[in-house]
């Protein structure tokens, strides 16, 4: 076995270490938290200052940063590593007395849920932030809901008063998600997941992948109107995104009319919505109304029959009128040239209009079965991957949280911390950095 010598393998700690102290560095200096800080300072008062409140509240931001999934994990980590004290804010010649006392932490974390307004206000003024920085910040946005699972145990249903003996969790409720599809042989598969603990819903910026808004429910609240509550925090807090904003991403949990007709009358925001089967086999098609021969599916692709051989053939897509709010399809004969029997006898002379109220679910301005309703769907993954950050950069994978207001004070917290390191990268001229949350800088 090779031997090393013991000051490189020090060197090699000091220089991961130097790595997350950057980052914490960033998140210290570029994150706009003086009001809340003066607001603790104000409620502490002259009492005891054995814990700055800075400095606490700093330790609390490094916790996120080098992921500690508990604060004895993180108090571990002050004892050994003086440079990390340092930087929050302890004294240094106090040594290990100065990291503060579990019972310091708890008393800290329920000032902070007493003061989640400021907290949330910091999220908020870090989003425009980066909506001053970022050109076509807000362009494309998504949304999509990420189940949180908690391993405490669920209320015992022959209790009549909720328990808090600290191993249940006595607001989480049950959660499930379907999935429905089609295997290449055509059989269809079903996909249940179920879980117990919350759910998170988060709207972010397609191309920049950043939070832009976010709710903590229960694991049983529905997707569809959660995203009704976001738009309206949107609207309220970020008009100016909300007006930029031309496209929003969402999958089929996200299928709702009112949502649909919502964002583009509006807001004149195109909606890219999958929608769910609800068509089956052996009939996939309506007849469109006030028609005879010319008949639409539920991802509104437009077919006409033809008079004397019955033959159905795909109707062209002529794009969007919005002054009249209609879709327009062309003859195929005409557009694509082909030889139609029946085109003499056939109700549709050139093109057909086919207006959204026909049914807004299925006709959307942004056409369905189209190119760019494609292209633009595909910006939902932007969401899914800043779910996988929260789970693996961040720890929400493996957690000790109990209770709803706790979990989503930790879930602005990381949300929080997310935007102050992408905001410090782009100050700091490092924008191809900015999706750096953790490991080789």
């Amino acid at each position: 076995m090779a031997i090393l010598p013991q000051n490189s393998l020090f060197r090699w700690q000091e220089i991961e270490d130097l790595r997350d102290l950057e980052r914490l560095r960033l998140v210290l200096a570029y994150l706009p938290d003086e009001s809340l800080m003066r607001r603790l300072e104000a409620d502490r008062g002259r009492g005891r200052d054995d814990y700055p409140v800075r400095a606490v509240w700093n330790s609390v931001l490094a916790g996120i940063v080098f992921q500690h999934p508990s604060v004895e994990s993180l108090r571990r980590e002050l004892q050994r590593n003086p440079s990390l004290r340092q930087a929050c804010g302890f004294d240094l010649l106090k040594g290990q007395d100065a990291v503060p006392s579990p019972r310091a932490y708890t008393h800290f974390l329920q000032l902070l849920l007493a003061n989640a307004d400021l907290v949330d206000a910091i999220f908020d003024d870090l989003v425009e932030r980066l909506r001053t920085e970022l050109p076509g910040f807000g362009r494309i946005l998504a949304i999509d809901g990420k189940a949180l699972r908690t391993h405490a145990r669920p209320r015992r249903k022959d209790a009549h008063v909720p328990s808090a003996d600290g191993r249940r969790d006595i607001d989480a409720d049950f959660g499930v998600k379907t999935k429905h599809g089609k295997h290449d042989d055509g059989t269809a598969w079903e996909k249940v997941t179920k879980w117990f603990g919350y759910r998170v819903h988060l709207v972010v910026d397609a191309e920049y992948e950043l939070p832009v808004a976010h709710e903590v429910t229960k694991a049983s609240a529905g997707e569809a109107p959660q995203a009704h509550h976001l738009l309206d925090r949107l609207k309220e807090r970020h008009p100016a995104l909300l007006e930029a904003c031309e496209a929003w991403d969402g999958d089929k949990g996200y299928d709702d009319g009112k949502m649909i007709r919502r964002l583009w009358d509006s807001h004149e925001i195109l909606p890219v919505i999958d929608i769910k089967e609800m068509w089956q086999e052996p009939d996939p098609t309506r007849v469109l109304p006030g028609r005879r021969r010319i008949v639409y599916d539920q991802h509104g692709v437009v077919y006409c029959h033809c008079p004397k051989t019955g033959q159905c053939r795909r109707m062209a897509y002529g794009g969007f009128e919005t002054d009249r709010g209609t879709q327009k399809f062309r003859c195929p004969a005409v557009h694509y040239g082909v030889e139609c029997p029946g085109q003499s006898e056939c109700e549709v002379k050139g093109a057909l209009r086919v207006p959204l109220e026909t049914d807004r679910r299925i006709f959307t301005p942004l056409a369905r079965a189209s190119y760019q309703w494609k292209k633009t769907y595909n910006h939902r993954t932007a969401v899914e991957r800043v779910n996988s950050r929260l789970d693996v950069s961040f720890g929400f994978e493996q957690h000790f949280i109990r209770g709803q207001a706790k979990m989503r004070l930790r879930m602005s917290l990381a949300l929080m911390v997310m935007l102050a390191m992408a905001y410090g990268r782009i100050k700091e001229k490092q924008q191809d950095k900015m999706r750096s949350l953790v490991g080789a800088a």
